[in-house]
This record gives C-alpha cells, structure tokens and sequence, in this order.
C-alpha cells in the first residue's frame, strides 16, 4: 500500500507543481539505472479550439478580462498598444530560449498579435532568478508576473506601493515575469506560457473553463485553441485599453463573427457562480499544508458544495478528483469510484481529455501495483497520444514507466526496454536532473509486484 500511495502522487504536477522526490529512493536504491538517453522536447505545434457557441466564448472572455483572481471587478481593460518586445535575463535555463522562440512564433500565428523577442530594454522583461529568491518575496508562487516593473530588484523595492497593482493600469506598457532559475524544463515552459498570457492577456482564472490555462486546476500546461481565440479577442482593432465591459459586450458579436467563424450559434447560460467557500476547500484540499485528513475534509466540503451548486462542469470533476486523490491511502474504493466518475464529466467537457489522461495514469498505477498488467498498457496507450498533443512531459514519462513495467511484467522485454528508454528521455525534460528522473521512475518501478525485492545490480543490465 505504501508504495501504490507513492506512486499515485507521481505526476500531481498538473495540480500545484510536482512534489517532491523521494529521497529514500536515491542512490544505491534506484531501481532505473539505464543510461539517461538524450533529452526529448516537443516542437512547434497549433492547437485548434473546439467549437463552441459565440455568446458562451462571450462570456467567458468578458469574465475573465474583467475580473482578478481574487474577485475584484476591473472597470476598464487593459492591453498593450505597441507592438510587444520581449526579452530574457538572469541565470536562463539553456531550454528557455528554443521553448520561447516557439510560444512567441504560435502567439503570432494563432493570436495574431506583433510579438517578438530582443536583446535589448522590452516591454515585457522575463528575468530567471533562484527559486529561493522569489519565494522569499511570494512563498506560494510557481512564478509570477508584476506591471509597471523591469526587474526583479525593482518589484522588490515597489512590491508595496499601488505601483505594482494591475487595477490602476490605464494600458499596459511594462510587465516583468520572474521564473525560477533552478527548476526542470517543463515548469520553466509552463510558467513562459502562463505569465506570459496573463502579462498580455486576462487577468482572471475561472475553474469552469476545461480547455484553458486561465484555470488554476492547472491540467493544461501550454496555450490551448481557445486560449489562443481569447488572445486574439484581446488584441482585435475593434477593442482598445480602456474599453468598460459593456463596451467590450457590444463589439463582440461582430468580433467572433469574423474571428471565429468556425463557432456555432446560440445561446449561453449563464453559469452558476463559484461560492468563495468551494475555491478555499479546493485550496485547502491541493495546497502544500495541512494534515491529510484536514485536506481531505476540505475535498469533501469542496465536493458537498459542487452537488449543492448542481454543476455538472469542470469543478464537479475537479472536486471528484479532489477527493479521489486524498482517498487513496485509506478509501481505495471511494477514489476509484470518484476517479471513474470525474473521467467521465471530464470526457464530456471541450478539452477535458488531458484531465481524464491523468485520471487514466492514476488508475493505471492501481492496475500495475496489483499486477493486472494488459489493463494497466490499455489505460496507457490510450492516454499517451492525448498527452503527447498536450505536451506535458511529465505526464507522458509517467505513463511510458508504468506501461514498462506492464510490458515487463508479461515478459517483453525489448518492448519494456524501448518504453523505459522514450520515458527517461521525456523525463529528463518533465523532472529535470539526474537524481529527479530516477527517483520519479524508480518510484514508478516499485509499484511493479516484487519489483523491491530484487537486486538493484542485475537491474543495470537487465535488457527488460
């Protein structure tokens, strides 16, 4: 039981950033010792956004351009009106560059907005410091993003001052991001994608929303279509940096008409809103504190409150999932049940495919800990192409590891051997160094029944 738990919280890191390796599993005690093979990353790709009604696609850009996370009402939009320059500074991760090159190509292509990259002073200036350092001003942060400064000792000295609060812009002109230097690959991608979005773009994160970055459930880790549509919005000549909503909600119908073609008539209903009392139990529930039964206490009020809202959207499922992941060390049954039901509200939703891959890897990790091996390839290969389009590494390597120790459990070793190889390579971009990748896929590889027992140096060579 210990080591299915362990395994289950592998790739959490859709969910508040992965945790932690264990370092029990360090050292002599690795049970993947192959070579790392050359590190995989994903290249340049468009995701297309699914169709949805114009007035739906509506309401969400104007929930989300005219609101902050905290609730508070902006009265004016704010964008820039120049073309965008962006630059990098600091201790830059040597995958910064390439992955940033690639957001700034696919906001020009799919966004329409002129954007490029300099050398020099930028409107948006994206600077790489410790992690130390930044959570030593914000502790909770993955990463973050301030107006009206250009580095990070400048937000030090202002972080106090009405400087640095987004509602007293009149239009936006200069915006720092600040990233973590000593992270892996993958966060540092994610974080570029998100800051950035929200340096440009809304504000506003709404946990409704199954197809976006502008959700703090955190499942998409990369621009999607529809985060893409609403940065195209943003920046249509027909809006402008102090637009009020109404303004906003008049120019929209002919603004998707002629952006959005593809979208489908009809209305939208207003959706139920989101009691503060549900996004502090699912805070609580995920956030890093507390004991594991006050967390799972929250899930559980965060999933009463979602049967009483009636929803059937994307925050019913995460508050499935909720309770589902904070009832595995003692109530595997109630997870199950509420992985299964979670997976299929997230299967009904636009986008929600990459929610229920994680829900596949999860129960995918049950199947192997109890050595049902063909149930546990099928739960992977059916989810490993869905993460691919996503492209969340971390998921991907994830689901590699434990589809090759399936492999090897029915004896294929080759095939074993080919999987472990492709999810270390994936890994090394989701984990980041060596001691991070072998931990993560040795805590895979201990779930694999009497995988523990055995002798860690016939496992270098062992071909399968």
């Amino acid at each position: 039981m210990r080591a299915l738990v362990l395994g289950l919280g592998l790739v959490l890191g859709a969910c508040g950033g992965p945790p932690a390796a264990d370092v029990s599993m360090s050292g002599p005690r690795w049970l993947v010792l192959d070579p790392l093979p050359d590190m995989k990353s994903f290249s340049t790709t468009s995701h297309r956004s699914q169709a949805r009604p114009h007035a739906e696609v509506a309401r969400d850009f104007l929930d989300l351009t005219f609101a902050m996370e905290s609730g508070r009402a902006l009265e004016r939009m704010t964008r820039f009106e120049e073309p965008i320059t962006v630059s990098m500074s600091g201790e830059v991760p040597a995958t910064a560059p390439g992955d940033l090159a690639r957001l700034l190509g696919r906001l020009r292509s799919e966004a329409g907005i002129d954007i490029r990259e300099t050398g020099g002073p930028a409107a948006v200036s994206i600077e790489f410091v410790t992690r130390q350092r930044m959570q030593a001003l914000v502790p909770t942060a993955a990463c973050f993003v301030v107006p009206r400064v250009s580095s990070f000792a400048e937000y030090r000295a202002e972080r106090r001052n009405p400087q640095v609060d987004w509602a007293t812009l009149a239009e936006r002109e200069r915006v720092s991001i600040f990233i973590p230097s000593d992270t892996s690959p993958q966060e540092v991608r994610d974080c570029l994608h998100e800051e950035l979005a929200q340096a440009i773009g809304p504000l506003n994160d709404l946990y409704r929303l199954s197809d976006s970055v502008f959700n703090d459930d955190n499942f998409h880790t990369v621009l999607t279509g529809f985060d893409m549509l609403i940065l195209r919005i943003t920046y249509a000549p027909e809006l402008r940096s102090g637009a009020t909503r109404a303004e906003a909600a008049n120019a929209l119908p002919g603004l998707l008409a002629r952006l959005d073609p593809q979208g489908r008539p009809g209305k939208a209903a207003p959706p139920a809103p989101t009691p503060r009392a549900w996004t502090e139990a699912i805070e609580r529930a995920l956030g890093p504190t507390g004991s594991d039964r006050t967390r799972r206490e929250a899930a559980i009020r965060a999933l009463h409150i979602a049967e009483d809202q009636g929803w059937q959207d994307a925050r019913m499922a995460f508050s499935l999932f909720a309770v589902a992941r904070l009832s595995m060390a003692n109530e595997i049954a109630t997870a199950v049940a509420a992985f299964i039901e979670a997976a299929r509200i997230y299967r009904s939703l636009p986008g929600g495919e990459i929610q229920a891959a994680h829900i596949d890897m999860q129960m995918a990790a049950f199947a192997l800990s109890s050595g049902q091996a063909a149930e546990a390839i099928i739960l992977c290969n059916r989810s490993i192409p869905v993460v691919t389009r996503a492209e969340n590494a971390a998921l991907l390597a994830t689901l590699l590891m434990i589809r090759a120790e399936a492999l090897r459990l029915q004896g294929h070793a080759a095939e074993a051997r080919a999987s472990r190889l492709e999810s270390l390579a994936w890994a090394r971009y989701g984990f980041g160094d060596e001691v991070e990748v072998r931990a993560r896929m040795s805590e895979i590889a201990a779930l694999t029944p009497g995988r523990l027992a055995e002798t860690v140096p016939g496992e270098q060579g062992d071909s399968g």
